[in-house]
């Protein structure tokens, strides 16, 4: 069951070879273990796409796709995870990751206001720079665990209730 529904999610492998910024990767996209869905395609997938889905940087997809051509893992599942942290949901994960940081370095809560320019952008990374950090890196590390975890648990789940209900069907 869980296959299933990851490929009718996933792209095909041409949408995602022709995508302009994951040239870089030149003939290594070819790799067939990159577009194959098992159990721990799939759930290497997920924890490199959760995991990427909480580093604030840009090009968090290309990173991804790194990771997943690094790790042998399913490619465009892990580059379709980190859409996560999308325009909408980004602030809220951010906003959770300085909290859950903040918390860990028992910091006190900074009153935000924002100005677009560089000297706000580094002022405000000295001073919630290292709770946010962290995090983001905790939240990436138990998001990419959970994913992990959870998908290799339900695709265990969804194999075993097939054979049971192969026999099922045999015994009667």
């Amino acid at each position: 069951m869980p296959r299933q529904v990851i490929k009718r999610m996933m792209p095909s492998h041409e949408v995602i070879k022709r995508q302009k910024a994951l040239k870089i990767f030149g003939n290594v996209l070819y790799n067939p273990n990159l577009w194959c869905l098992n159990r721990r395609s799939a759930s290497g997938a997920f924890a490199v796409g959760l995991f990427m889905a909480f580093v604030p940087l840009p090009s968090q997809m290309i990173m991804a796709a790194g990771l997943a051509i690094l790790f042998s893992v399913n490619l465009p599942l892990s580059v379709c995870l980190v859409w996560v942290s999308n325009p909408i949901t980004m602030p809220v994960l951010f906003y959770g990751a300085y909290k859950i940081g903040a918390w860990l370095l028992n910091t006190p809560h900074q009153s935000f206001h924002f100005e677009l320019s560089w000297d706000f952008l580094m002022s405000q990374m000295n001073q919630i720079g290292p709770p946010f950090l962290l995090g983001c890196m905790i939240c990436g590390v138990g998001c990419a665990l959970v994913g992990y975890f959870g998908i290799r648990g339900l695709w265990r789940y969804s194999v075993v209730r097939s054979w049971q209900k192969r026999k099922f069907r045999v015994l009667r």
